[in-house]
């Protein structure tokens, strides 16, 4: 390579840019304590994370620190100790914390977002310069209320120092109440050759879990290498549940109330299935969600009744009214599932409002109703405004059933499905595009397949400042967990009250509970406290999406009060990562849902050097923004940058125009799971986005290049020196103003050209498989027409008008001028052309 790519990866995904600057070996840096040390008490976790490095060269060095913690959790406390000197992290408001960002950057500090989004966990990452021989302590502190799912808490806790430890430890502390009644490990860290590492122990109401693998472990288990561990341990519990009222405590005038019963006959339900077909959701998609309907639909129980919605552009029905889950109905829908093709566009509008009229036009007593809509897109057929289409699902469904939106890929406008779950009483949730998709869909519906109770209502006398009391649907393997403040000291008894729909009557659950009896039950006085506000802050974060006005500034009010009375980063907070004065300035902030795909620059100047630090996300689109597939029901005006349809087999090219800022599906290619979008500037495309498998990805525009590949992250400038670069099957050749990219089968030539002092880039697509399922602008090679009399041409059996015209042809870096007949856009080529943009990249 032109330029030596070099730097010191401790967690993660990590690159240092710089020139002429010798290679630093692991072992200079050494990570010699790494202790995770996590303490749960009635569900609420409180998880310190402490590392220790020393530097051990002659020279000051920068250390970094990334870890992953779970992306349901709120950092609240970040230090470093160094040379005896500890520097504390400082939650602020956001716009005050974003000032002090702007007012670094001013005085050529650097400054940056350090947090990012995967699929479970989020990145928490920063860095601090270690003079020689000296040493230096991070401590990261997050917390979390653990969810009950299919009967089970779940700790997650991930493990990723990058390179063995001598002293690595993680120890897992559980009290709850009425006992413990449950405890597995799981995870990637408990495999056969960790096995020893792990040990358990369980006494009435406490629970310890240790892992302690020795140096020469943390580099021969599955999940090791010489980076040492890099996996998750997954601490899975139950409690008793002696009384079906449900559990009760409290500390420091703060209550929790638990309810989860369980001896309660399933609900019946009337379940409908609104799944997209659109053109976006072929391939592997298409098949994933087959796969996971089939697996639904045999699990419905007999008295179950269910309808299943399929739609692009059109809505179709499998039939007009719910069936019963019968063996026979049950093959029937089976027949029709197996033959769900994709295409089309996306009318989400009309399909949910389809669901609905099902469901309203089946009511049966003793029965729970659910909604489910599966999509990969966003509208763009019929209605396509999302405010309106929330409008039009809320006054439908009028709060007399849950609404559950799965969110296919990075693809969907996730928060257009979030709203409207929230206001509708139910949840989103995003389905990754992973080889498990078909099972996350499944897992889901497991949450919700055996309602136990509706119409969920939770009273508590001499309370205040509740949180949520109001509940459409407990389901079985759940939990409900409601908190607040006492309010009335004179209580001698607090008391409980949940009534609630069963199966076929009204059901009430009461107790009372003596206030002394209450106090002390817990050995961390104020978890109970720290429970009510994280939970608080969690809804309101949720129901703020659903408010406008001054409802919503109120409620933003309220959370950031919160948020900053108990240090929490949320969406309205950021913490201010202190230094010792001359270091980097950076904040960390709580990313939001859409985020998971985006990459950040950081732009570190310091001595006269400049480097570059980039933030991925660990899903499939690493490095990349978000790629939303979105097919406009109308194409854009015909004016815009000019494309080319050229082949030996055509005796003219053809030409045609799209929109400038238009985002374009250039190629994909299903089969190798090759895929490459760009986004189109006035004169050709401003950047461009290539995709391989899981683990390559390639981002250009026209300052750098960003090129992944699988472990590492490089950057390149263009007219660099030229150089090569090869990873299994991906090969990257730089020439000045081209990038020659290998990936698998395919072969593209990337060109940087430059008109009327716009810098742009182009592809060429010079290798690519030879089968149908290619799709893209540059996946069509050639367009078989015949020139009939005057300016006529027939394309596919349709005369269409064509004027003569001229293209220069990007496709090659001298970039000649070419005659060619130029179509509408409005032509033939409509249909297809749709299908091949996204909305973002």
């Amino acid at each position: 390579m032109g330029r030596a790519a070099v730097g010191v990866t401790l967690f993660g995904f990590l690159l240092s840019f710089t020139t002429a600057v010798p290679t630093i070996k692991e072992r200079d840096i050494d990570i010699y304590s790494f202790h995770i040390n996590s303490t749960v008490t009635s569900r609420y976790a409180i998880t310190v994370i402490k590392s220790r490095v020393a530097n051990r060269l002659n020279e000051s060095k920068e250390v970094h620190f990334q870890v992953k913690i779970p992306k349901n959790a709120f950092i609240s406390k970040f230090r470093m100790t160094i040379e005896g000197k500890t520097y504390d992290g400082v939650v602020k408001e956001k716009e005050e914390a974003q000032q002090q960002y702007s007012q670094a950057v001013s005085r050529g500090e650097s400054a940056g977002v350090v947090s990012s989004v995967g699929r479970t966990l989020e990145d928490f990452k920063t860095s601090v310069t270690v003079a020689a021989f000296s040493k230096v302590t991070f401590e990261l502190t997050y917390e979390e209320l653990l969810q009950r799912r299919l009967g089970k808490y779940q700790l997650l806790i991930n493990a990723q120092p990058m390179q063995p430890v001598g002293d690595f430890k993680i120890d897992v502390y559980i009290h709850e109440s009425p006992g413990i009644s449950l405890l597995e490990v799981k995870g990637g860290l408990n495999t056969n050759e960790l096995a020893n590492a792990v040990t358990t122990t369980r006494s009435g109401k406490e629970a310890w879990v240790n892992f302690y693998p020795t140096r020469e472990q943390q580099t021969k288990c599955d999940v090791c290498g010489e980076n040492g561990l890099n996996g998750d341990l997954i601490i899975m519990y139950d409690v008793d549940r002696p009384k079906p009222s449900g559990e009760l405590q409290a500390s420091d005038g703060y209550f929790v109330h638990y309810f989860a019963p369980t001896d309660i006959p399933r609900i019946p339900k009337n379940v409908v299935l609104v799944i997209d077909r659109s053109g976006s959701m072929s391939g592997r998609k298409i098949e994933q969600t087959r796969e996971a309907l089939l697996k639904i639909l045999g699990d419905l129980a007999e008295e179950d009744y269910f309808g299943l919605i399929i739609f692009d552009g059109q809505v179709d029905v499998w039939k007009p009214k719910l069936r019963q889950a019968t063996e026979r109905n049950m093959g029937l829908a089976k027949d029709f599932v197996k033959k769900i093709e994709d295409r089309g566009s996306t009318n989400i509008n009309s399909a949910v409002l389809k669901g609905v009229e099902m469901i309203n036009k089946h009511p049966r007593e003793g029965s729970a109703s659910i909604l489910i809509l599966l999509t990969d897109g966003a509208p763009n057929t019929g209605e396509s405004d999302p405010t309106r289409i929330q409008a039009n699902v809320k006054e439908a469904i009028g709060g007399k059933f849950p609404l559950y939106c799965l969110g296919f890929g990075f693809d969907v406008n996730f928060d257009f499905l979030e709203k409207m779950a929230l206001e509708n009483n139910g949840l989103a949730r995003r389905i990754y595009e992973d080889s498990d998709a078909d099972l996350q869909l499944q897992g889901f519906y497991e949450e919700v397949a055996v309602p136990l109770l509706t119409g969920v209502h939770l009273n508590y006398a001499g309370a205040a400042n509740v949180t949520q009391t109001r509940f459409s649907h407990y389901y079985n393997g759940s939990e409900i967990v409601v908190a607040g403040q006492i309010t009335d000291n004179s209580l001698d008894t607090f008391q409980t009250e949940v009534i609630a729909i069963s199966k076929n009557s009204k059901v009430t659950y009461q107790d009372s509970v003596f206030t002394k009896d209450l106090a002390g039950v817990l050995p961390h006085e104020n978890s109970i406290q720290r429970l009510w506000a994280y939970l608080t802050v969690k809804q309101l974060l949720e129901k703020e999406m659903t408010l406008n006005g001054e409802e919503k500034e109120a409620a933003r009010k309220e959370i950031l009060d919160l948020s900053l009375k108990y240090e929490f980063v949320t969406p309205l907070t950021s913490m201010v990562v202190t230094k010792p004065e001359g270091e980097d300035t950076q904040v960390a902030n709580k990313p939001k849902e859409e985020e998971k795909a985006e990459q950040t620059q950081l732009r570190l100047a310091s001595r006269g050097r400049t480097r570059y630090l980039w933030k991925t996300s660990s899903s499939r689109t690493r490095l990349l923004k978000t790629l939303q597939m979105l097919r406009p029901a109308t194409p854009p005006p015909v004016i815009g940058v000019r494309f080319l349809i050229s082949s030996r087999d055509q005796p003219k090219p053809i030409c045609y125009n799209l929109p400038a800022a238009s985002k374009l599906r250039l190629l994909m290619d299903p089969s190798s799971d090759f895929s490459m979008n760009g986004e189109l500037s006035t004169k050709g495309f401003k950047q461009i986005a290539l995709h391989y498998k899981t683990d390559y990805s390639l981002m250009l525009n026209t300052s750098h290049i960003l090129y992944h590949d699988g472990l590492n992250n490089v950057m390149f400038l263009w007219g660099q020196e030229p150089s090569k670069h090869e990873t299994d099957s991906v090969s990257l050749i730089l020439r000045n103003d081209e990038v020659d990219v290998t990936m698998g089968t395919v072969r593209v030539v990337l060109f940087r050209h430059k008109k009327d002092g716009e810098m742009f880039l182009w592809p060429a697509v010079q290798q690519q498989p030879n089968h149908v399922s290619i799709q893209g602008i540059f996946g069509k090679k050639h367009v078989e027409y015949e020139e009939l009399s005057g300016s006529v041409i027939k394309i596919k059996d349709e005369d269409v008008k064509a004027t003569w015209s001229t293209a220069t042809d990007y496709r090659r870096s001298s970039a000649p001028v070419l005659g060619c007949w130029f179509i509408p856009y409005k032509s033939v080529l409509q249909g297809e052309l749709s299908d091949f943009t996204v909305s973002q990249l």
